[in-house]
């Protein structure tokens, strides 16, 4: 009798799910597992480049890739995933519409990723906006570029000075990177607009430690600090957010001012469906994984990336941190080990030591920390723009991307807000409510 196909099924799309199922459909034979992938969404997002994604350096198209067109091998799921249980061997699925069902695996790869960690800050949830997907990020550009355009039109002077005030909270790479990539894009802008000046704007970055940008080292925290102070941006450390009511903030220095904008990028946590099954959670709420990034008691659970506490055996009693360089290497570890499981070899650990950190800070200004040697300006811009295009996968979308930047040497970027994208069909409602002259003539006749 013929033995049937051992099923793997990966939860999550993201860096480390996609990396991982590209490298299963690549080294698996044919026959030898079938791969189910399921994911809220039908496409993985490179976050890395959503900074310039929503400065308008690069098209959004282009720093999403669409996995069943690069998964072929694989069954793509599009809905959300309910729960995951060890016990049973399956998880909870619910497509976007009709009934849910249970999917059924031999071999499990859970990695969901993180979600914003958020606190309970009054009027955050109503005015913030977090930056971590596609959405956000175009989101983000529109209400920018709308923001200027209210200001250039409205006469009432505090409706301009709030309009013309953002706010980032988060001095990680997030916000640092999106702040200074949307100050640069929105001084742009200002050659537009005849009554907005770069110095009208304001430009706040408010962090809670007293650094920003740890992950390049305290020198080059501070050098970027200088030179966003230098543009203009006011940065403070050592400063929390203690209230947006009604778009009204209030910070710990006790400054209170009001912000059209408010973007919070103050560090993520893992998925809340790490919690949602019978999975081993330490006490962050990651799932607990050995060196092998087996699932602490299994044999056929593997997990990774931003919800699994990997342990970090370069620095011995640390987890590894959440960052695009971590999941891209250990998603292939990950999928080198369920191969040598399927196939009853050896695993291996995952090591990996940091190659450093790029950071980009708006058109030809950067700062790195690669190996040990620091970087700064133009050459830390460049290296920025090498080191993260080499990790887009496929060809087309680094092509696509290289084209969006040989197009922006030749050409301004483009400065268009596109606010009715938010609601496409206020428009159409607008018309639909709208008796047309000619009607209303008639029933009076």
């Amino acid at each position: 009798m013929r033995e049937r196909t051992p099923r793997v099924l990966i939860v999550g799309g993201g860096h480390t799910g996609m990396f991982a199922a590209l490298r299963l459909q690549r080294r698996l034979h044919r026959g030898e597992a079938s791969i189910t992938l399921a994911d809220l969404d039908s496409y993985m997002t490179y976050q890395p480049f959503l900074p310039e994604a929503a400065a308008g350096n690069i098209e959004p198209r282009h720093v999403v890739v669409f996995l069943r067109r690069v998964l072929p091998a694989c069954t793509i799921l599009s809905g959300r995933v309910l729960d995951v249980e060890l016990s049973s061997r399956s998880a909870g699925f619910q497509p976007y519409e009709g009934p849910p069902r249970r999917l059924r695996y031999d071999h499990l790869v859970f990695v969901p990723g993180s979600v914003s960690r958020t606190l309970p800050i009054p009027g955050l949830a109503e005015w913030g906006i977090g930056f971590k997907t596609l959405e956000e990020a175009i989101h983000l550009r529109n209400h920018v570029l709308a923001q200027l355009d209210l200001a250039a039109s409205t006469t009432d002077v505090h409706v301009r000075r709030r309009a013309l005030t953002f706010v980032f909270v988060g001095g990680g790479f997030a916000g640092v990177e999106a702040l200074a990539e949307l100050e640069d894009m929105a001084a742009d802008a200002c050659r537009y607009f005849r009554t907005i000046e770069r110095r009208d704007m304001r430009w706040i970055l408010v962090e809670a430690t007293g650094e920003i940008l740890p992950e390049v080292g305290p020198e080059m925290g501070r050098w970027t600090a200088q030179q966003l102070r230098g543009r203009g941006i006011d940065v403070r450390t050592s400063t929390l957010l203690k209230s947006a009511v009604d778009r009204h903030i209030v910070l710990s220095d006790g400054d209170e001012f009001d912000a059209g904008t408010l973007v919070w990028t103050a560090g993520v946590k893992p998925n809340p469906l790490a919690a949602s099954g019978d999975l081993p959670l330490d006490e962050h709420g990651r799932v607990k994984v050995d060196a092998y990034l087996l699932v602490e008691g299994t044999h056929f659970a593997f997990a990774a990336g931003d919800s699994a506490a990997v342990p970090d055996l370069v620095h011995p009693g640390l987890t590894t941190p959440p960052n695009a360089q971590h999941a891209v290497r250990q998603a292939a570890r990950l999928a080198d080990n369920l191969i040598a499981t399927l196939r009853g070899e050896e695993r291996r650990p995952y090591v990996h030591r940091s190659a450093g950190s790029v950071a980009g800070l708006g058109r030809y200004r950067g700062v790195a920390n690669v190996y040990g040697h620091r970087i700064r300006g133009l050459p830390a811009w460049m290296l920025h723009r090498a080191y993260h295009l080499s990790k887009v996968p496929t060809f087309e979308k680094k092509s696509r991307i290289m084209a969006d930047w040989i197009m922006g040497f030749f050409f301004r970027r483009e400065i268009v807000s596109l606010g009715a994208m938010q609601d496409p069909r206020q428009e159409f409602e607008y018309a639909a409510r709208t008796t047309p002259i000619r009607e209303r003539m008639l029933a009076r006749g």
